[in-house]
């Protein structure tokens, strides 16, 4: 079957229309060829809140363009829009509103804030990011540094707690984290930890189960946390394809140092800092990734900056 679908695709005069994404794309070597066509085009693909299954269905109907989108939907007929997720069908549904706002925000290239962004007031704030490598690649599914920096009236230095290369590394790891967060708490009571989507709720309870928090501190942590992407999505619609950290802080004017850096950038070194007998390479290496989480701490206060700044 396969092999007739490729025969198939070889044959066919016109290119087979396949959307383009943030995630999808974003490692991918044609990405340079397939994203800027699709810009250029104002694919529907680009829509944030507009998946795969979708696109290629409003394509379906001949609605390929964020301007034709705007002209043959509103909220309602948008939301009994239905498209194929799997072998079944769904309505858009609730999503509609977002998509229309986004098209229209990315047509006019305008930012529309919808809310006063749900910051907590505290004088300080701590910005909170991991890195770790995911199960497909590690066994025990584990988080080489637990990344902490406190902004605001009384700020801090970084405060990286980093996973030992040996057999109980990853535990060190944690336990140098604890040890940090509850230096934190002890010096500035309860504050906000900001983290940009579920990546770090998610680690915090995995660690627990795995190796205990016998003091609370974890427990503490994850009751201050304070996702910022949903800060965002529920507060602001921005003319841009992703509301992906590295997209949003390009977009709120941080610039990094770095030219090569990433999560799946960062993964690969640590694989090469693991895999390497040299130490002095090694320490090259995790300065590298210790400067990329750096700057993601960096870049995670200034877009807080910046939607703290906004109101309707």
């Amino acid at each position: 079957m396969m092999l007739y679908r490729l025969v198939a695709l070889k044959q066919s005069e016109q290119e087979q229309y396949e959307p383009v994404g943030w995630s999808k794309c974003g490692g991918c070597g044609f990405n340079e060829r397939c994203w800027a066509r699709a810009e250029a085009e104002t694919d529907v693909a680009l829509i944030p809140d507009v998946d795969q299954s979708l696109a290629k269905a409003l394509h379906g109907i001949g609605v390929c363009t964020r301007e034709e989108l705007l002209a043959a939907f509103n909220v309602t007929s948008l939301s009994e829009f239905r498209h194929f997720v799997g072998t079944r069908q769904q309505k858009v549904g609730k999503r509609a509103e977002r998509i229309l706002l986004f098209a229209d925000a990315m047509e006019k290239q305008q930012e529309k804030i919808l809310a006063v962004p749900a910051i907590p007031p505290f004088p300080n704030y701590v910005m909170f990011d991991l890195e770790g490598m995911p199960p497909q690649f590690d066994e025990l599914d584990r988080i080489y540094l637990w990344g902490m920096q406190v902004f605001g009236v009384k700020p801090t230095k970084f405060m990286p707690s980093v996973a030992e290369f040996g057999t109980n590394g990853d535990k060190e790891g944690w336990l140098s984290f604890l040890e940090n967060a509850e230096r934190l708490f002890r010096y500035y009571g309860d504050l906000p930890f900001v983290h940009w989507a579920s990546y770090e709720k998610t680690y915090l309870d995995r660690y627990i189960k795995r190796f205990g928090d016998v003091d609370g501190i974890a427990a503490r942590v994850k009751a201050n946390l304070l996702d910022l992407l949903t800060v965002a999505r529920d507060s602001v619609v921005l003319p841009v394809p992703s509301f992906s950290l590295k997209v949003i802080e390009k977009y709120v004017g941080y610039k990094r140092t770095q030219t090569e850096y990433g999560g799946d950038w960062s993964m690969a070194m640590f694989i090469e800092a693991v895999e390497t007998s040299d130490e002095t390479k090694r320490n090259e290496l995790m300065g590298e990734i210790l400067k990329y989480n750096r700057e993601d701490l960096e870049a995670t206060w200034a877009v807080f900056k910046w939607l703290k700044s906004k109101s309707p």
